[in-house]
């Protein structure tokens, strides 16, 4: 249909044949290539004492920033997998965050200007996750910055144990382990901590975290309606990546115990986690998948590391970094140390993560 008979459509003159494509997908959006920037506005609404959104280029910033003499830790990615990483914008987590289209990686240039807008003095510690995309245009943000006097620093996070290789990635994807990066690293750089100091908390984060998701049910895509991968009614894939990638093999429907231990099982003998070790245990929902069953796959995970002499000192459930509507779940494990124990429970104000002095 020509743009005319388009607008006449849109007047109620004329019925309109074939139909966008945002009509077609049952999603609570407008236009699809609007959801990102919509979702945005909506964000900046909603939160204005803890957020800003600025746009042409898009990121979210904390409130405050830029704040003199902090580092400042930047992150982003593709939108889709909310509230990861605008939800965690704010005190005691990220600075700023870009957010590119949905599963797509954000611009050189939205992550450039994110890092200008929260540069305080003290330097940026970009946190990565390990996607080609990202981690390609967040070193052209890093080496403009840098050409601008500003210090940067990189953390790539590549905690996925399911496959070597994906789609999307060279080496280990990074996933729900990201969360936790943030939380711990941002903590460091609210208290004060120096840019090497928190960049060695960050790495010492990625080296102790390990992550598996499995999926029940694909994800669509808003612009392309169609579902991102196929699982027939009693199936579920093990080790699916956060964009619907392939994970380890496709398996009948088993119960939640079965489940989590297959998950479980490959992240403790990965790292490995040893009788004693004290962990924190982090269930994060894919975004279609009702909190009680969350909290289930939870108490199969604590009888199973129970049993194996490994000791739960902090969690956390729900969902935090999503892949849009799937059903499915990951499980974290973080290896825990006085350090990173004080530096976990340490007071945070963001849009999905809030925690008190």
């Amino acid at each position: 249909m020509d743009e005319g008979l388009r607008a006449a459509a849109l007047d109620g003159k004329i019925e309109e044949y074939p139909p966008r494509r945002s009509r077609d997908v049952k999603k609570i959006i407008n236009d699809p290539d609007e959801v990102v920037s919509e979702a945005l506005a909506g964000m900046a609404q909603a939160h204005p004492d803890l957020i800003t959104v600025r746009t042409k280029p898009d990121y979210v910033v904390r409130a405050d920033a830029p704040v003199e003499g902090k580092v400042a830790l930047v992150s982003g990615g593709g939108s889709g997998h909310e509230p990861l990483h605008g939800g965690f914008v704010g005190r005691g987590m990220l600075s700023a965050a870009a957010p590119g289209a949905v599963f797509t990686s954000p611009t050189p240039d939205q992550v450039l200007a994110a890092t200008q807008a929260v540069d305080g003095g003290a330097g940026v510690l970009h946190i990565v996750k390990n996607y080609t995309g990202d981690v390609l245009n967040f070193e052209t943000a890093a080496e403009l910055a840098a050409a601008e006097d500003i210090e940067v620093r990189s953390v790539i996070v590549d905690d996925d144990v399911a496959v070597k290789d994906s789609t999307f990635t060279a080496g280990r994807r990074g996933v729900a382990g990201t969360v936790l990066v943030e939380k711990i690293a941002g903590a460091a750089a609210e208290r004060g901590d120096s840019l090497d100091e928190v960049t060695a908390v960050a790495e010492k984060v990625v080296r102790q975290v390990r992550s598996m998701g499995v999926a029940l049910t694909p994800c669509t895509v808003p612009h392309s309606g169609e579902p991102s991968f196929e699982l027939g009614d009693d199936e579920i894939e093990l080790g699916i990546g956060i964009h619907g990638e392939p994970g380890r093999e496709k398996v009948k429907l088993q119960p939640a115990d079965a489940i989590v231990e297959t998950l479980l099982t490959a992240i403790v003998d990965d790292l490995p986690y040893a009788e004693g070790d004290q962990v924190l245990l982090f269930v994060n929902g894919m975004g279609g998948t009702p909190v009680i069953e969350l909290y289930l796959a939870y108490n199969s995970a604590r009888k199973f590391l129970s049993d194996k002499g490994i000791e739960v000192t902090r969690s956390l459930v729900g969902n935090y970094i999503t892949s849009l509507e799937m059903q499915g779940m990951s499980i974290t494990l973080l290896r825990l140390d006085e350090q990173l124990t004080e530096l976990w429970d340490a007071p945070v104000s963001t849009i999905a993560l809030r925690r008190d002095a």
